[in-house]
């Protein structure tokens, strides 16, 4: 048997179609989930448009973000049934002897491969699942919500386990894709004061930002950081995807202020750092997540604490993909969801 799948079948700009694939087999710790819903990722762009920072296992079926029903069960799976509600996890492929993994930090293991880049992801009806990565999805949770566990579980790790709010702080979060408003939503949370900045033909997702009790600007956010006390914002959040928003935060961000950086910006930052060590600011980054963060995540989005429906511009057939990627790339949806045919 056969199904539509969507592929990055090369390294070149526009490399990607629909093709036909096979089921694929499972093995012993693994399951097969049928998969529900998919969300696209800036990732999942960025290879579309070939401008992406990380190797690339060509062809590859794109898609991380993701959930399903499981249909089969590998010999050695337990606690698992056909039939479950879950969603999974990104990190297919670990190694269980790294120091990171014996951590619990495998999402920082440098053997790690992810779906989507590394092993085939699920913008198709069958993907195969190491058990390992599943959470249970509760029955009133739609999968078009919990599909976008994944991009919450990024905002999670760079606002709550990568950064150090208070309730009360100014935040600035840079860039209003589907993790700089999701990064808001989660500042918010934590009791935050928050604004995220873009640009003109940002308008669109900013007003979702808005949706979530933020304040927006278009521009600088330099008046809006300095208006308590003139010294500037307590954190930053850069979720831009360009190395020179940097800059902006070193420079809108108080003396002993963060800054946690979540956006991947593969170009030179041409800029002086000496700022950043005059004003002693802690520069943090923040990758992917792992098990506890996914629980909590859950959680909230099960408990209606974390609403994702605001950022949901629609949902799309996997055949009418090429739609769902052009209005997320031209702005005109924060995040676009597929559903397998």
């Amino acid at each position: 048997m056969k199904s539509a799948a969507v592929v990055n079948y090369a390294p070149k700009k526009g490399s990607v179609e629909i093709r036909e694939i096979d089921v694929p087999e499972i093995g012993a710790e693994d399951v097969l989930l049928e998969v529900a819903n998919v969300g696209v990722c800036g990732s999942d762009l960025h290879q579309w448009t070939a401008d992406h920072s990380w190797p690339v296992n060509y062809p590859v079926v794109l898609g991380h973000e993701f959930g399903g029903h499981i249909v089969r069960t590998g010999a050695n799976v337990a606690g698992w049934k056909e039939g479950d509600r879950v969603v999974s996890e990104t990190a297919a492929i670990i190694s269980a002897d790294n120091p990171m993994t014996r951590r619990g930090l495998y999402n920082l293991d440098p053997t790690r491969k992810g779906f989507g880049y590394g092993v085939n992801g699920a913008m198709t009806k069958y993907v195969r699942v190491p058990s390992r990565i599943l959470h249970h999805v509760p029955d009133d949770l739609q999968f078009e919500q919990a599909c976008l566990t994944e991009p919450c579980c990024v905002a999670y790790n760079a606002v709550v386990k990568n950064a150090s709010i208070e309730p009360g702080d100014r935040v600035v979060v840079l860039g209003p894709g589907t993790i700089g408003i999701l990064c808001a939503a989660m500042a918010r949370l934590c009791g935050a004061q928050v604004a995220v900045v873009g640009l003109p033909q940002d308008a669109q997702r900013l007003e979702i930002a808005r949706q979530y009790g933020c304040d927006v600007i278009i521009g600088d956010a330099t008046e809006w950081a300095r208006e308590r006390d003139g010294l500037g914002c307590d954190g930053v959040i850069d979720a831009a995807g360009a190395s020179a928003t940097l800059k902006i935060a070193i420079d809108i961000v108080r003396p002993a202020g963060w800054i946690s950086k979540v956006g991947w910006g593969p170009q030179p930052l041409n800029f002086n750092l000496d700022p950043m060590v005059q004003k002693n600011v802690t520069l943090q980054g923040s990758f992917s997540h792992n098990w506890p963060i996914w629980e909590r995540v859950i959680a909230l989005l099960a408990s209606g604490q974390l609403d994702v429906r605001p950022i949901i511009g629609g949902v799309w057939p996997i055949t009418e993909w090429h739609e769902a990627f052009e209005k997320m790339h031209h702005g005109e949806v924060v995040k676009a969801v597929l559903k397998p045919v």
